[in-house]
Protein backbone atom coordinates (compact mmCIF):
# COMPACT_ATOMS: atom_id res chain seq x y z
CA UNK A 1 0.00 0.00 0.00
CA UNK A 2 2.67 2.46 0.96
CA UNK A 3 4.23 1.56 -2.10
CA UNK A 4 1.39 2.35 -4.44
CA UNK A 5 0.33 6.03 -2.66
CA UNK A 6 4.16 6.58 -3.57
CA UNK A 7 3.70 6.24 -6.82
CA UNK A 8 0.06 8.06 -6.73
CA UNK A 9 2.34 11.12 -5.47
CA UNK A 10 5.11 10.65 -7.84
CA UNK A 11 2.28 11.29 -10.37
CA UNK A 12 0.24 13.55 -9.15
CA UNK A 13 3.06 16.25 -7.73
CA UNK A 14 4.30 16.63 -10.61
CA UNK A 15 4.20 20.14 -12.24
CA UNK A 16 2.05 19.19 -15.58
CA UNK A 17 -0.48 17.43 -12.95
CA UNK A 18 -0.35 19.68 -10.06
CA UNK A 19 -1.29 22.92 -12.69
CA UNK A 20 -4.52 20.62 -14.39
CA UNK A 21 -5.43 19.53 -10.60
CA UNK A 22 -5.62 23.19 -9.79
CA UNK A 23 -7.66 24.40 -12.61
CA UNK A 24 -9.90 21.60 -12.40
CA UNK A 25 -10.69 22.54 -8.61
CA UNK A 26 -11.11 26.45 -9.82
CA UNK A 27 -13.01 25.88 -12.79
CA UNK A 28 -15.20 22.96 -10.53
CA UNK A 29 -15.58 25.96 -7.76
CA UNK A 30 -16.29 28.45 -10.19
CA UNK A 31 -19.36 26.45 -11.63
CA UNK A 32 -20.71 24.77 -8.02
CA UNK A 33 -20.94 28.51 -6.99
CA UNK A 34 -22.66 29.42 -10.39
CA UNK A 35 -26.34 28.20 -9.93
CA UNK A 36 -27.78 26.20 -13.14
CA UNK A 37 -24.74 25.07 -14.39
CA UNK A 38 -23.19 22.08 -12.51
CA UNK A 39 -20.66 19.85 -13.08
CA UNK A 40 -22.25 17.12 -15.66
CA UNK A 41 -23.16 19.95 -18.51
CA UNK A 42 -19.61 21.53 -17.27
CA UNK A 43 -17.56 17.88 -17.91
CA UNK A 44 -19.66 17.53 -20.72
CA UNK A 45 -18.34 20.75 -22.31
CA UNK A 46 -14.63 20.23 -21.70
CA UNK A 47 -14.53 16.89 -22.40
CA UNK A 48 -13.02 17.62 -25.92
CA UNK A 49 -10.26 19.54 -24.64
CA UNK A 50 -9.01 16.27 -22.40
CA UNK A 51 -8.23 14.58 -25.90
CA UNK A 52 -5.15 16.28 -26.21
CA UNK A 53 -4.00 15.32 -22.73
CA UNK A 54 -2.54 12.51 -21.02
CA UNK A 55 -5.37 10.06 -19.76
CA UNK A 56 -4.01 10.71 -16.08
CA UNK A 57 -4.37 14.21 -16.85
CA UNK A 58 -7.25 14.69 -18.12
CA UNK A 59 -8.70 12.29 -15.54
CA UNK A 60 -7.08 14.01 -12.45
CA UNK A 61 -8.65 17.27 -14.14
CA UNK A 62 -12.50 16.17 -14.45
CA UNK A 63 -11.73 14.88 -11.36
CA UNK A 64 -11.24 18.18 -9.68
CA UNK A 65 -13.86 19.77 -11.30
CA UNK A 66 -16.37 16.81 -10.12
CA UNK A 67 -15.76 17.27 -6.40
CA UNK A 68 -14.71 20.63 -6.86
CA UNK A 69 -18.58 21.58 -7.73
CA UNK A 70 -19.46 19.93 -4.61
CA UNK A 71 -17.74 22.67 -2.63
CA UNK A 72 -18.60 25.66 -4.98
CA UNK A 73 -22.57 24.39 -4.93
CA UNK A 74 -22.52 25.58 -1.24
CA UNK A 75 -21.25 29.16 -1.64
CA UNK A 76 -24.70 30.00 -3.45
CA UNK A 77 -26.62 27.80 -1.37
CA UNK A 78 -25.71 29.73 1.57
CA UNK A 79 -25.44 33.40 0.33
CA UNK A 80 -27.79 33.15 -2.32
CA UNK A 81 -30.28 30.50 -1.61
CA UNK A 82 -29.51 29.24 -4.72
CA UNK A 83 -27.96 25.68 -4.65
CA UNK A 84 -25.76 25.65 -7.58
CA UNK A 85 -25.37 22.16 -7.58
CA UNK A 86 -27.95 19.52 -6.75
CA UNK A 87 -26.29 18.00 -3.95
CA UNK A 88 -26.62 21.99 -2.07
CA UNK A 89 -30.52 22.12 -2.10
CA UNK A 90 -30.27 20.39 1.49
CA UNK A 91 -27.59 23.03 2.45
CA UNK A 92 -29.86 26.08 1.69
CA UNK A 93 -32.55 24.52 4.27
CA UNK A 94 -30.09 25.84 7.38
CA UNK A 95 -27.65 27.54 5.66
CA UNK A 96 -29.12 30.47 4.47
CA UNK A 97 -30.69 31.06 7.63
CA UNK A 98 -27.48 31.20 9.24
CA UNK A 99 -26.61 33.73 6.79
CA UNK A 100 -29.59 36.29 7.81
CA UNK A 101 -28.13 35.42 11.41
CA UNK A 102 -25.22 36.73 10.38
CA UNK A 103 -23.54 34.23 10.96
CA UNK A 104 -22.63 33.41 6.51
CA UNK A 105 -18.64 33.06 6.73
CA UNK A 106 -19.10 30.73 9.72
CA UNK A 107 -21.64 28.01 7.46
CA UNK A 108 -19.31 28.59 4.44
CA UNK A 109 -16.40 28.05 6.97
CA UNK A 110 -18.17 24.81 8.32
CA UNK A 111 -18.85 23.43 4.71
CA UNK A 112 -15.00 23.99 3.29
CA UNK A 113 -14.08 22.36 6.61
CA UNK A 114 -16.36 19.37 6.71
CA UNK A 115 -15.86 19.27 3.03
CA UNK A 116 -11.91 18.68 3.75
CA UNK A 117 -12.45 16.22 6.14
CA UNK A 118 -14.95 14.15 4.61
CA UNK A 119 -12.83 14.05 1.26
CA UNK A 120 -9.94 12.80 2.96
CA UNK A 121 -11.57 10.36 4.92
CA UNK A 122 -13.85 9.01 1.78
CA UNK A 123 -10.43 8.79 -0.30
CA UNK A 124 -8.51 6.77 2.00
CA UNK A 125 -11.97 4.53 1.62
CA UNK A 126 -11.32 4.63 -2.06
CA UNK A 127 -7.49 3.86 -1.62
CA UNK A 128 -8.17 0.72 0.74
CA UNK A 129 -11.27 -0.99 -1.55
CA UNK A 130 -10.11 -0.28 -4.50
CA UNK A 131 -7.72 -3.42 -4.66
CA UNK A 132 -10.14 -5.70 -2.92
CA UNK A 133 -12.76 -5.43 -5.27
CA UNK A 134 -10.71 -5.14 -8.21
CA UNK A 135 -8.92 -8.64 -6.73
CA UNK A 136 -12.84 -10.27 -6.81
CA UNK A 137 -13.76 -8.69 -9.86
CA UNK A 138 -10.96 -10.52 -11.69
CA UNK A 139 -12.40 -13.09 -10.81
CA UNK A 140 -15.98 -12.73 -12.53
CA UNK A 141 -16.40 -14.55 -15.85
CA UNK A 142 -18.68 -12.57 -18.57
CA UNK A 143 -22.18 -14.08 -17.01
CA UNK A 144 -21.25 -12.23 -13.86
CA UNK A 145 -20.31 -9.03 -15.84
CA UNK A 146 -23.33 -9.14 -17.31
CA UNK A 147 -25.43 -10.00 -14.39
CA UNK A 148 -23.56 -6.98 -12.13
CA UNK A 149 -24.01 -4.41 -15.42
CA UNK A 150 -28.00 -5.33 -15.61
CA UNK A 151 -27.95 -4.82 -11.61
CA UNK A 152 -25.94 -1.43 -11.85
CA UNK A 153 -28.37 -0.36 -14.33
CA UNK A 154 -31.59 -1.38 -12.39
CA UNK A 155 -30.40 0.24 -9.27
CA UNK A 156 -29.69 3.42 -11.72
CA UNK A 157 -33.11 3.36 -12.52
CA UNK A 158 -34.44 2.87 -9.08
CA UNK A 159 -32.40 5.82 -7.69
CA UNK A 160 -33.59 8.22 -10.52
CA UNK A 161 -35.63 10.81 -9.65
CA UNK A 162 -39.22 10.88 -11.05
CA UNK A 163 -41.45 8.61 -12.52
CA UNK A 164 -39.96 4.81 -12.23
CA UNK A 165 -41.93 3.98 -15.97
CA UNK A 166 -40.13 7.14 -16.78
CA UNK A 167 -36.96 5.84 -15.90
CA UNK A 168 -36.93 2.77 -17.06
CA UNK A 169 -37.97 4.14 -21.10
CA UNK A 170 -34.93 6.58 -20.92
CA UNK A 171 -32.72 3.94 -19.91
CA UNK A 172 -34.01 1.68 -22.52
CA UNK A 173 -33.11 4.39 -24.86
CA UNK A 174 -30.14 4.87 -23.96
CA UNK A 175 -29.06 1.62 -24.33
CA UNK A 176 -30.70 1.41 -28.42
CA UNK A 177 -28.73 4.84 -28.80
CA UNK A 178 -25.73 2.44 -27.77
CA UNK A 179 -26.42 0.30 -29.83
CA UNK A 180 -26.14 2.20 -33.09
CA UNK A 181 -23.13 1.62 -36.23
CA UNK A 182 -21.57 -1.32 -37.04
CA UNK A 183 -21.92 -4.65 -34.79
CA UNK A 184 -18.55 -5.91 -34.08
CA UNK A 185 -19.17 -9.56 -34.20
CA UNK A 186 -21.54 -9.86 -37.76
CA UNK A 187 -20.22 -6.47 -39.29
CA UNK A 188 -24.10 -5.37 -40.30
CA UNK A 189 -24.41 -1.80 -39.92
CA UNK A 190 -27.53 -0.87 -37.37
CA UNK A 191 -29.89 2.05 -36.77
CA UNK A 192 -27.93 4.40 -39.20
CA UNK A 193 -30.60 5.42 -41.46
CA UNK A 194 -28.35 5.40 -44.42
CA UNK A 195 -26.24 8.05 -42.49
CA UNK A 196 -22.63 6.86 -43.14
CA UNK A 197 -21.58 9.03 -40.34
CA UNK A 198 -23.62 6.87 -37.92
CA UNK A 199 -21.48 3.72 -39.26
CA UNK A 200 -18.99 3.73 -35.85
CA UNK A 201 -21.65 4.58 -33.83
CA UNK A 202 -23.32 8.46 -31.94
CA UNK A 203 -20.65 10.11 -31.11
CA UNK A 204 -20.56 10.25 -26.99
CA UNK A 205 -19.29 13.60 -26.77
CA UNK A 206 -22.75 14.77 -29.40
CA UNK A 207 -24.65 12.95 -26.81
CA UNK A 208 -23.25 14.37 -23.50
CA UNK A 209 -23.01 17.98 -24.43
CA UNK A 210 -26.53 18.49 -25.99
CA UNK A 211 -28.23 16.63 -23.47
CA UNK A 212 -26.14 18.25 -20.43
CA UNK A 213 -24.88 21.13 -21.90
CA UNK A 214 -26.82 22.94 -24.43
CA UNK A 215 -30.03 21.52 -23.22
CA UNK A 216 -28.77 23.02 -19.64
CA UNK A 217 -28.08 26.59 -21.42
CA UNK A 218 -31.69 27.01 -23.03
CA UNK A 219 -32.88 26.37 -19.55
CA UNK A 220 -30.91 28.89 -18.28
CA UNK A 221 -32.00 31.33 -20.38
CA UNK A 222 -36.03 30.15 -19.76
CA UNK A 223 -35.92 30.86 -16.17
CA UNK A 224 -33.18 34.31 -15.91
CA UNK A 225 -35.17 34.86 -12.55
CA UNK A 226 -33.47 31.65 -10.89
CA UNK A 227 -29.79 33.16 -11.49
CA UNK A 228 -30.31 36.37 -9.47
CA UNK A 229 -30.90 37.33 -5.59
CA UNK A 230 -29.24 39.66 -3.00
CA UNK A 231 -26.05 38.29 -1.76
CA UNK A 232 -25.96 37.78 1.95
CA UNK A 233 -22.87 39.33 3.91
CA UNK A 234 -20.00 37.37 4.68
CA UNK A 235 -18.65 38.31 7.62
CA UNK A 236 -16.29 36.45 9.86
CA UNK A 237 -15.26 32.87 8.75
CA UNK A 238 -14.15 31.89 12.52
CA UNK A 239 -16.37 29.00 13.97
CA UNK A 240 -17.35 30.23 18.33
CA UNK A 241 -15.98 26.97 20.35
CA UNK A 242 -19.74 26.24 20.85
CA UNK A 243 -20.56 26.01 16.80
CA UNK A 244 -16.84 23.61 16.78
CA UNK A 245 -18.32 21.52 19.43
CA UNK A 246 -22.05 21.16 17.69
CA UNK A 247 -20.55 20.61 14.20
CA UNK A 248 -17.61 17.91 14.63
CA UNK A 249 -19.95 15.30 15.44
CA UNK A 250 -22.30 15.91 12.55
CA UNK A 251 -19.31 16.05 10.22
CA UNK A 252 -18.10 12.82 11.32
CA UNK A 253 -21.46 11.14 10.83
CA UNK A 254 -21.84 12.72 7.41
CA UNK A 255 -18.40 11.41 6.05
CA UNK A 256 -20.02 7.87 6.92
CA UNK A 257 -23.08 8.31 5.70
CA UNK A 258 -21.57 9.79 2.49
CA UNK A 259 -19.00 7.48 1.98
CA UNK A 260 -21.62 4.25 1.84
CA UNK A 261 -24.21 5.74 -0.12
CA UNK A 262 -21.75 7.20 -2.97
CA UNK A 263 -20.79 3.54 -4.23
CA UNK A 264 -24.44 3.05 -4.84
CA UNK A 265 -25.54 3.46 -8.70
CA UNK A 266 -28.08 6.40 -9.54
CA UNK A 267 -28.57 8.94 -7.20
CA UNK A 268 -26.19 7.92 -4.29
CA UNK A 269 -24.60 11.24 -4.45
CA UNK A 270 -27.54 13.25 -3.61
CA UNK A 271 -29.41 10.70 -1.65
CA UNK A 272 -26.95 10.89 1.04
CA UNK A 273 -27.38 14.51 1.53
CA UNK A 274 -31.23 14.55 2.20
CA UNK A 275 -29.97 11.37 4.67
CA UNK A 276 -27.29 12.80 6.66
CA UNK A 277 -29.73 16.07 7.01
CA UNK A 278 -32.60 14.13 8.02
CA UNK A 279 -30.03 11.94 10.82
CA UNK A 280 -28.92 15.15 12.27
CA UNK A 281 -32.85 16.02 12.60
CA UNK A 282 -33.25 12.84 14.71
CA UNK A 283 -30.02 12.80 16.56
CA UNK A 284 -29.08 16.42 17.63
CA UNK A 285 -30.09 17.51 20.33
CA UNK A 286 -30.62 21.13 18.71
CA UNK A 287 -33.54 19.53 17.31
CA UNK A 288 -35.53 22.65 17.83
CA UNK A 289 -33.54 24.73 15.62
CA UNK A 290 -33.83 23.23 12.43
CA UNK A 291 -35.55 25.56 10.39
CA UNK A 292 -33.77 28.82 11.69
CA UNK A 293 -30.03 27.78 10.81
CA UNK A 294 -28.92 24.75 12.79
CA UNK A 295 -25.21 24.21 11.85
CA UNK A 296 -25.66 20.56 12.07
CA UNK A 297 -27.60 21.10 8.87
CA UNK A 298 -24.73 22.42 7.38
CA UNK A 299 -21.79 20.05 8.48
CA UNK A 300 -23.23 16.90 8.24
CA UNK A 301 -24.98 16.84 4.09
CA UNK A 302 -21.59 19.31 3.14
CA UNK A 303 -19.68 16.23 4.75
CA UNK A 304 -21.61 13.47 2.57
CA UNK A 305 -21.73 14.61 -0.47
CA UNK A 306 -18.01 14.92 -0.65
CA UNK A 307 -17.62 11.94 0.61
CA UNK A 308 -19.92 10.58 -1.95
CA UNK A 309 -18.57 12.04 -4.90
CA UNK A 310 -15.38 10.23 -3.93
CA UNK A 311 -16.52 7.09 -3.24
CA UNK A 312 -18.56 7.35 -6.42
CA UNK A 313 -15.04 6.48 -7.78
CA UNK A 314 -14.68 3.15 -6.75
CA UNK A 315 -17.38 1.31 -8.56
CA UNK A 316 -15.90 3.29 -11.79
CA UNK A 317 -12.47 2.83 -11.66
CA UNK A 318 -12.45 -1.62 -10.40
CA UNK A 319 -15.99 -2.48 -12.29
CA UNK A 320 -15.98 -0.28 -14.57
CA UNK A 321 -20.00 0.44 -13.75
CA UNK A 322 -20.66 4.30 -13.21
CA UNK A 323 -21.98 5.58 -10.17
CA UNK A 324 -24.24 8.01 -11.62
CA UNK A 325 -23.96 10.44 -15.10
CA UNK A 326 -21.10 12.49 -14.02
CA UNK A 327 -18.97 9.00 -13.74
CA UNK A 328 -20.48 7.49 -17.50
CA UNK A 329 -18.71 10.71 -18.89
CA UNK A 330 -15.72 9.36 -16.90
CA UNK A 331 -16.12 6.14 -18.27
CA UNK A 332 -16.63 7.49 -22.21
CA UNK A 333 -13.69 9.85 -21.88
CA UNK A 334 -10.96 7.17 -20.72
CA UNK A 335 -12.81 4.66 -23.18
CA UNK A 336 -11.76 7.67 -26.22
CA UNK A 337 -8.23 7.28 -24.82
CA UNK A 338 -7.93 3.59 -25.43
CA UNK A 339 -8.92 3.20 -21.37
CA UNK A 340 -11.48 0.77 -20.59
CA UNK A 341 -12.35 1.17 -16.89
CA UNK A 342 -13.00 -2.21 -14.92
CA UNK A 343 -10.69 -4.58 -12.75
CA UNK A 344 -7.94 -4.74 -15.27
CA UNK A 345 -7.05 -0.74 -14.43
CA UNK A 346 -5.52 -1.32 -11.30
CA UNK A 347 -3.00 -4.10 -12.63
CA UNK A 348 -2.53 -2.50 -16.39
CA UNK A 349 -2.45 1.36 -15.12
CA UNK A 350 -1.42 1.62 -11.27
CA UNK A 351 -0.24 4.79 -12.38
CA UNK A 352 -3.41 6.27 -13.30
CA UNK A 353 -5.33 4.14 -10.22
CA UNK A 354 -3.12 5.42 -7.61
CA UNK A 355 -2.54 8.67 -9.14
CA UNK A 356 -5.71 9.71 -9.35
CA UNK A 357 -5.82 8.59 -5.43
CA UNK A 358 -3.60 10.89 -4.38
CA UNK A 359 -4.54 13.73 -6.60
CA UNK A 360 -7.93 13.45 -4.78
CA UNK A 361 -6.22 13.81 -1.57
CA UNK A 362 -4.63 16.98 -2.76
CA UNK A 363 -7.17 18.43 -4.79
CA UNK A 364 -8.99 18.44 -2.14
CA UNK A 365 -6.47 20.90 0.10
CA UNK A 366 -6.25 23.24 -2.72
CA UNK A 367 -10.41 23.46 -2.58
CA UNK A 368 -9.92 24.61 0.82
CA UNK A 369 -7.40 26.82 -0.04
CA UNK A 370 -9.82 28.17 -2.56
CA UNK A 371 -12.91 28.40 -0.84
CA UNK A 372 -11.94 29.98 2.46
CA UNK A 373 -9.76 33.02 1.02
CA UNK A 374 -11.05 33.65 -2.20
CA UNK A 375 -14.41 33.79 -0.78
CA UNK A 376 -14.74 37.56 -1.58
CA UNK A 377 -14.42 36.41 -5.57
CA UNK A 378 -16.90 33.78 -5.58
CA UNK A 379 -19.39 36.43 -4.40
CA UNK A 380 -18.06 38.59 -7.36
CA UNK A 381 -18.57 36.05 -9.69
CA UNK A 382 -22.47 35.22 -8.29
CA UNK A 383 -23.09 39.00 -9.47
CA UNK A 384 -22.19 37.75 -12.76
CA UNK A 385 -24.56 38.54 -15.56
CA UNK A 386 -25.57 34.96 -17.42
CA UNK A 387 -26.09 36.97 -20.86
CA UNK A 388 -22.42 37.38 -20.88
CA UNK A 389 -21.62 33.50 -19.76
CA UNK A 390 -23.82 31.85 -22.42
CA UNK A 391 -22.76 32.61 -26.03
CA UNK A 392 -19.07 32.10 -25.08
CA UNK A 393 -20.16 28.67 -23.65
CA UNK A 394 -22.65 27.89 -26.68
CA UNK A 395 -19.05 29.09 -29.23
CA UNK A 396 -16.95 26.83 -26.89
CA UNK A 397 -19.24 24.01 -27.15
CA UNK A 398 -19.72 24.14 -31.24
CA UNK A 399 -15.76 24.37 -31.58
CA UNK A 400 -15.04 21.42 -28.96
CA UNK A 401 -17.58 19.10 -30.65
CA UNK A 402 -15.99 19.65 -33.95
CA UNK A 403 -12.48 19.17 -32.95
CA UNK A 404 -13.35 15.85 -31.69
CA UNK A 405 -13.65 14.23 -35.21
CA UNK A 406 -13.41 17.44 -37.37
CA UNK A 407 -16.82 16.67 -38.73
CA UNK A 408 -19.73 19.37 -38.84
CA UNK A 409 -22.49 16.04 -38.34
CA UNK A 410 -21.33 16.20 -34.99
CA UNK A 411 -22.24 19.35 -34.08
CA UNK A 412 -25.34 18.94 -35.47
CA UNK A 413 -26.04 15.98 -33.30
CA UNK A 414 -24.76 18.07 -30.79
CA UNK A 415 -27.36 20.53 -31.90
CA UNK A 416 -30.00 17.15 -32.03
CA UNK A 417 -29.69 16.21 -28.69
CA UNK A 418 -29.53 19.46 -27.23
CA UNK A 419 -33.34 20.16 -27.89
CA UNK A 420 -34.03 16.71 -26.97
CA UNK A 421 -32.49 17.22 -23.44
CA UNK A 422 -35.06 20.35 -23.31
CA UNK A 423 -37.88 18.38 -24.52
CA UNK A 424 -36.86 16.03 -21.54
CA UNK A 425 -36.71 18.61 -19.03
CA UNK A 426 -40.39 19.72 -20.22
CA UNK A 427 -41.46 16.34 -20.30
CA UNK A 428 -40.04 15.65 -16.72
CA UNK A 429 -37.69 12.95 -17.90
CA UNK A 430 -34.77 12.37 -16.15
CA UNK A 431 -31.39 11.92 -18.92
CA UNK A 432 -28.93 10.64 -16.58
CA UNK A 433 -29.87 6.97 -17.30
CA UNK A 434 -30.19 7.50 -20.91
CA UNK A 435 -26.20 8.72 -20.35
CA UNK A 436 -25.59 5.71 -17.77
CA UNK A 437 -27.70 3.04 -20.62
CA UNK A 438 -25.63 4.76 -23.33
CA UNK A 439 -22.42 3.41 -21.64
CA UNK A 440 -23.44 0.13 -20.22
CA UNK A 441 -25.47 -1.15 -23.29
CA UNK A 442 -22.91 -2.22 -25.40
CA UNK A 443 -20.93 -3.60 -22.37
CA UNK A 444 -24.20 -5.24 -21.46
CA UNK A 445 -24.52 -7.19 -24.90
CA UNK A 446 -20.96 -7.82 -24.91
CA UNK A 447 -20.43 -9.90 -22.49
CA UNK A 448 -24.19 -11.56 -23.17
CA UNK A 449 -22.70 -12.41 -26.16
CA UNK A 450 -19.17 -13.88 -24.68
CA UNK A 451 -21.57 -15.81 -21.79
CA UNK A 452 -23.64 -17.75 -24.23
CA UNK A 453 -20.49 -18.01 -26.27
CA UNK A 454 -18.92 -20.09 -23.62
CA UNK A 455 -22.06 -22.08 -22.36
CA UNK A 456 -22.91 -23.04 -25.96
CA UNK A 457 -26.16 -21.10 -26.01
CA UNK A 458 -27.85 -22.23 -22.53
CA UNK A 459 -29.00 -19.44 -20.97
CA UNK A 460 -29.17 -20.98 -17.70
CA UNK A 461 -24.98 -20.25 -17.52
CA UNK A 462 -26.85 -17.02 -15.75
CA UNK A 463 -28.05 -18.79 -12.74
CA UNK A 464 -25.53 -22.00 -12.48
CA UNK A 465 -22.85 -19.49 -11.55
CA UNK A 466 -23.28 -18.54 -7.95
CA UNK A 467 -22.11 -15.18 -7.95
CA UNK A 468 -24.19 -14.18 -11.34
CA UNK A 469 -27.58 -15.98 -9.60
CA UNK A 470 -26.84 -13.65 -6.41
CA UNK A 471 -26.66 -10.56 -8.79
CA UNK A 472 -29.46 -11.38 -10.87
CA UNK A 473 -31.61 -12.18 -7.60
CA UNK A 474 -30.88 -8.91 -6.04
CA UNK A 475 -31.49 -6.90 -9.51
CA UNK A 476 -35.07 -8.82 -9.30
CA UNK A 477 -35.85 -7.67 -6.14
CA UNK A 478 -34.85 -3.87 -6.92
CA UNK A 479 -36.96 -4.21 -10.13
CA UNK A 480 -39.61 -5.92 -8.13
CA UNK A 481 -39.60 -3.62 -5.37
CA UNK A 482 -39.25 -0.66 -7.22
CA UNK A 483 -42.70 -1.57 -9.18
CA UNK A 484 -44.65 -1.54 -6.25
CA UNK A 485 -46.98 1.39 -5.85
CA UNK A 486 -46.78 2.09 -2.47
CA UNK A 487 -42.97 2.29 -2.44
CA UNK A 488 -43.15 3.94 -5.22
CA UNK A 489 -45.45 6.71 -4.00
CA UNK A 490 -42.72 6.91 -0.50
CA UNK A 491 -40.14 7.49 -3.10
CA UNK A 492 -41.35 10.58 -4.77
CA UNK A 493 -42.85 11.57 -1.58
CA UNK A 494 -39.44 11.49 -0.08
CA UNK A 495 -37.58 12.92 -3.72
CA UNK A 496 -40.13 16.00 -3.38
CA UNK A 497 -39.74 16.78 0.52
Amino acid sequence: MIENLALGLSVAMTFHNLGFAFIGCMIGTAIGVLPGIGPLATIALLLPLTFALDPITALIMLSGIYYGAQYGGSTSAILLNLPGEVTAVVTTLEGHKMAKRGRAGAALATAAIGSFFAGTVATLVVAASGPLLTNLALSFGPAEYFSLILLGLIIATVLAQGSVFKSIAMLVLGVALGLVGTDVQSGQVRFSFGFFELFEGIDFVAVAMGIFGVAEIIRNLENPENRSGTVAKVGSLMLTKEEFKRATPSVIRGTIVGSILGILPGGGLALSTFASYMLERKVSKYGHEFGTGAIEGVAGPESANNAASQTSFIPMLTLGIPANAVMALMIGGLMIHGIQPGPGVIQAQPALFWGLIASMWIGNLMLLVINLPLIGMWVSLLRLPYKYLYPAILVFCAIGVYSVNYSPFNVFETVLFGFLGYLFFKLALEPAPLLIGFVLGPMLEEYLRRAMVVSRGSALVFVERPVSAVLLAIAALALGAMLLPSIRRRKDEALEE
